[in-house]
């Protein structure tokens, strides 16, 4: 009998304290392997690794989710640093880059969360606003605000109806990567979610359900990696 998907989740290294402890450590929000549990999978920690390492980190999963964090570096999408835009975190772009592409060239299932379906967008030649007002509303809590489905695209299949979402960040989609299609959108006409039509599955959504109670989008990546 098949066991539960695993289901591989980006990680960043920061310092942090433990006990008497404080050292680099690979990070990860509890919130994510909770949902992936909650979804009927099996959470793997992807800390960063050197990039030639990610074709064989990804043949060993079933699914892939990039995790939400810093600001994607604009220079990987050709654009001038803006004054509001977070610091750099180089080594994590070029190894979940790495991941992406590996993910899709193998077909493997892939999610991307907030940052992650930004990185999606960069992987796939589209650019970034890098920063819009409005979509935080107090530094360091997250938000919610609705979003609506596209109708006839996947995340509409998982999500038909508009929902309230938990949300933290302050960029966005600007031009769409190559095949990208929207669906979903903020009231402000903001791109929510992205997808690649096709025979494999990718979506990315710009809020953040490990935040939330609804299961149904990390469900869907289960699903796919079942």
């Amino acid at each position: 009998m098949a066991g539960r998907p695993l289901i591989g989740v980006s990680t960043y290294l920061e310092t942090a304290r433990w006990g008497v402890w404080e050292l680099e450590a690979a990070l990860l929000p509890a919130g994510y392997p909770r949902l992936v549990r909650s979804a009927g999978g099996l959470a793997a920690m992807l800390p960063p690794d050197e990039p030639a390492h990610a074709a064989e980190t990804v043949a060993r999963l079933d699914g892939l989710v990039i995790a939400g964090g810093p600001d994607v570096d604009p220079s990987r999408y050709g654009a001038v640093r803006d004054p509001r835009c977070g610091p750099e975190a180089r080594a994590r772009d070029t190894w979940e880059l790495a991941l992406i592409d590996a993910a899709l060239a193998s077909g493997t299932p892939l999610l991307g969360i907030c940052r992650g379906m930004q990185l999606l967008n960069v992987a796939l030649g589209g650019t970034l606003v890098q920063h819009i007002d409005d979509h935080i509303e107090t530094v360091g809590v997250f938000g919610h605000h609705s979003v609506k489905p596209v109708p006839g695209s996947l995340y509409a299949t998982l999500v038909p109806e508009e929902t309230s979402v938990p949300t933290y960040h302050h960029q966005a989609v600007d031009r769409l990567g190559t095949a990208l299609a929207p669906s979903a959108h903020a009231s402000d006409g903001t791109i929510e979610a992205v997808e690649l039509p096709g025979p494999n599955w990718v979506l990315g959504v710009q809020w953040h359900p490990e935040m939330g109670e609804d299961p149904r989008v990390m469900s869907g990546l289960v699903r796919a990696a079942s």
